[in-house]
């Protein structure tokens, strides 16, 4: 049986070119390398899953490249970048501060820094989790991270920059990374699933998108944790299933029986909803949401906030279309606080309830 590798490392950018939804960082990198403008300490910082530590390696690979394209991309053919390769390079070094956080791991650290490389031009730190160094670990790194030798680069990774000492800031040029958006987070999902010969469709990408919330490393585990169950064929059913997640039919629905006052039906749904196991508050933060995409369609201004495409948006126009502009402002006024009042309600499901009746009979009002 062959060695399983899971998709978020299977297909790890190893390219400026090939990282998904960081562009303004990509680009500023590149031209730091081809106009030999380096840093000697860079600060990497955003949420997690979104390619801190992949950019910082394809940084320390290209600036040690021997044969550099014009792109600024690493060539991979010299020594340096067939060392990177296959995993044997001596000039990228990569901590945990996660779990080596003490003075003690910070002075071996800057013990090392001064030994230079023996291939390339610099010796890269990659420390991850920065912000788990104790203050007196930062306080021993403070000079080193100012003046270090001209062989050495920093990069430092964390999801938590407010937790990063001022003085540590300083000494960094800082990058704040962005979550990757549902729309790339779907194409990047598509190219995985022709790659692997999985065919889908495109309401069960989104779900799975959805859910991982800007995160492209959750959206790969989650992709895979769906292909175990599912096989080679997606369903937008048996991945919101996997995924304990509604998907958007159920809101789709609830909103066809609303807007004809059908509040028999909407009950009945949202029993439905119940009997899944999942929460009120669950159901009314995603129909909240659910009409405030419908309301982003009744304009072509505010179209591009809707954060799907494919055949999703078009359902999203389609039923946007039969939806007047104060029911669905009216709607997300109730549903938004129906939401609040939940935390403190006594009988949660009857509160639901109340709000899914009040919402039908805006529905026969706005006829």
């Amino acid at each position: 049986m062959e060695n399983f590798i899971v998709s978020a490392r299977k297909y790890r950018p190893s390219t400026f070119q090939s990282v998904i939804g960081q562009k303004h960082i990509t680009s500023t990198l590149k031209n730091a390398i081809l106009r030999s403008q380096l840093a000697h300490a860079y600060l990497f910082c955003g949420p997690r899953g979104v390619g801190k530590t992949t950019c910082a390696r394809i940084f320390a690979k290209a600036i040690n490249c021997q044969n550099l394209t014009a792109e600024g991309e690493a060539c991979n053919e010299c020594e340096s970048c067939r060392a990177f390769n296959e995993g044997r390079s001596f000039n990228i070094h990569e901590l945990d501060a996660a779990s080596n956080n003490s003075v003690d791991d910070i002075r071996n650290l800057t013990d090392q820094v001064r030994i230079p490389p023996q291939v390339g031009r610099y010796s890269v730190y990659i420390i991850d989790e920065v912000h788990m160094l104790s203050l007196q670990a930062f306080n021993a790194f403070l000079k080193t991270l100012e003046e270090p030798p001209a062989h050495a680069v920093f990069i430092l990774a964390t999801t938590e920059k407010h937790k990063i000492i001022p003085t540590i800031l300083s000494r960094c040029q800082i990058y704040d990374f962005n979550r990757i958006r549902v729309e790339d987070t779907v194409e990047y999902l598509k190219y995985i699933a022709s790659q692997e010969g999985i065919s889908y469709d495109d309401e069960s990408l989104h779900v799975i998108a959805q859910k991982a919330d800007g995160g492209m490393r959750d959206a790969l585990s989650m992709f895979d944790k769906v292909v175990s169950f599912c096989g080679n064929r997606l369903t937008v059913a048996e991945v919101a299933g996997t995924l304990n997640v509604l998907d958007y039919d159920t809101y789709f629905k609830v909103t066809e029986y609303i807007l004809p006052g059908n509040y028999t039906q909407a009950l009945l749904l949202f029993d439905e909803v119940l009997r899944k196991g999942f929460s009120g508050q669950t159901f009314v933060a995603g129909l909240n949401s659910h009409f405030r995409d419908l309301l982003m369609c009744k304009n072509p201004q505010t179209l591009p906030l809707l954060e799907v495409t494919g055949s999703v948006a078009e359902r999203y126009k389609t039923q946007a279309s039969l939806c007047p502009v104060p029911l669905l402002f009216e709607g997300i006024n109730l549903l938004t606080s129906v939401d609040s009042s939940l935390r403190t309600a006594t009988n949660q499901r009857l509160h639901v309830e109340l709000g899914l009746m009040k919402l039908c009979g805006l529905g026969q009002k706005k006829k």
